[in-house]
């Protein structure tokens, strides 16, 4: 208000300038400040008022790629995109890929494995089961590990558990051991929890604004091509030589050992490139995020402030019957593989500024539930009446998603906040950050206000 003030004053002046540029200056942690003779101080180094030239009004002034100014603020935010961005990229979504393909090894060649374990097919099929089932109460731990302790720690559980997982079977390849491959199985599954919500973290921390979804896209693509390739090596792989179980046990054994090693191999990428930031933040939505210790966060509230969320809500039902695709025809599948990354962007975009990894985690915890509940009730109406009544029941579970997501209110807090808008009327979780604290790697005077609720 001061510097306004002083502008008007100056622009009444007789012997004014014809323009007048108001240009911010750019903090630095030594708070050393720029010195020339075209620059005046007003109220302690907040604004500059130089005069233009003829030429430089000729030309029109756009911002910088790297430099971001919030409307109405008087401080510059610095934003920056680094090479490392791909590598973290390609790391996770390589170990994710494995841990997918972990998860169909053994239900796409079951016949193989009930006759080398000399077991029933259903103790095979929880070998795919315990996924799912491992990761509803899981989830929760495995969200505040991400927020509170930050990405890579979390990736280096998601990639070790992999490894360690991949390593344990291996151990396994005796017919008398099914439960030493059920333990190894279980490992996988529990690095699963670690994997699935780390997508749209992992886009919105490293990728710029015109970049998040197609990274977010490529971070989900790479767990949905793990499936495939399930499907496609295993039987490859272990042929079925029923009568020379040696053979099998040799096949099985080279199956896991190749998937160990390059579990291995990327867990010890994961080490090298993995990191929680970059030093300067990709955009103005992670910019104005508060850098505040983890003891200041509250997890517990976050959930709350989701569940409050009518948007999100509504999204949590569609999405988790999005899922009941993946129980109908190859072309249902289809399209559901381009809902995912859709549903983690919006879930972002709804919910600005909550925790990526929470919404999105609570996103897949849905998507588990839906499918538990609605596998054992198609299943059921399959057996007491005909197939044709469980088809039934999923498409009219479908069309109401369709509905609901019809509802929802496409705010797309995160987006106007990349573009200049609204930032002010932000509210986030983390709470009770010294003023002097600097925010991402920069020192910021600007009007934004959190606080514990959040206003959503």
């Amino acid at each position: 208000m001061v510097s306004g003030e002083l502008v008007q004053e100056h622009l009444r002046r007789d012997n004014a300038p014809d323009e007048i540029d108001i240009s911010c200056k750019r903090s630095v942690h030594n708070g050393a400040v720029p010195i020339g003779d075209q620059y005046t101080d007003l109220t302690n180094g907040s604004a500059h008022l130089t005069e233009l030239d003829s030429k430089a009004l000729e030309q029109e002034i756009l911002p910088d790629e790297k430099q971001a100014m919030l409307p109405g603020e008087e401080t510059c935010i610095e934003t920056k995109l680094y090479w490392r961005r791909f590598s973290v990229l390609a790391v996770f979504s390589f170990y994710s890929l494995v841990n997918a393909f972990q998860w169909i090894q053994y239900s796409i060649i079951t016949n193989i494995f009930t006759h080398f374990y000399n077991v029933s097919s259903d103790k095979i099929d929880w070998l795919s089961i315990v996924y799912m089932v491992a990761y509803v109460p899981l989830i929760f731990p495995a969200t505040w590990l991400l927020d509170k302790k930050g990405l890579k720690l979390t990736a280096l559980m998601g990639a070790g558990l992999n490894c360690v997982g991949a390593w344990v079977k291996c151990a396994s390849v005796r017919p008398d051991l099914f439960g030493v491959t059920m333990t190894g199985q279980i490992i996988c599954s529990i690095a699963q929890v670690f994997i699935l919500g780390l997508p749209s973290k992992i886009a919105s921390v490293w990728f710029g604004p015109k970049e998040v979804s197609t990274a977010c896209a490529t971070a989900v693509l790479g767990n949905q091509l793990g499936t495939a390739i399930g499907f496609l090596l295993p039987p490859v792989l272990v042929p079925n030589t029923v009568e020379d179980l040696e053979l099998m046990g040799h096949n099985i054994s080279v199956m896991f050992y190749w998937t160990a090693v390059v579990s291995t191999a990327l867990f010890i990428l994961t080490v090298i490139v993995m990191k929680d930031r970059p030093s300067l933040p990709p955009s103005q939505a992670q910019a104005v995020l508060p850098d505040c210790a983890p003891e200041d966060y509250s997890y517990r509230q976050s959930i709350i402030n989701l569940f409050k969320n009518k948007p999100f809500i509504l999204l949590l039902i569609s999405y988790g019957q999005a899922w009941l695709t993946d129980m109908m025809l190859l072309f249902c599948r289809f399209f559901m593989t381009g809902y995912l990354p859709l549903g983690f962007e919006f879930g972002v975009e709804i919910t600005y500024p909550e925790s990526e990894g929470t919404s999105s985690g609570l996103l897949n915890a849905f998507a588990q539930i839906f499918g538990i509940i609605f596998t054992l009730i198609q299943g059921r109406l399959t057996t007491d009446y005909n197939p044709l009544a469980g088809n039934l029941f999923l498409c009219v579970w479908i069309f109401l998603g369709i509905f609901l997501t019809a509802l929802i209110k496409s705010e797309l807090k995160r987006n106007n906040v990349n573009m200049g808008m609204n930032h002010r009327n932000l509210q986030a979780v983390p709470t009770e950050c010294p003023s002097d604290k600097p925010t991402n790697g920069v020192k910021m005077e600007t009007s934004v206000s959190f606080s514990h609720e959040t206003s959503l």
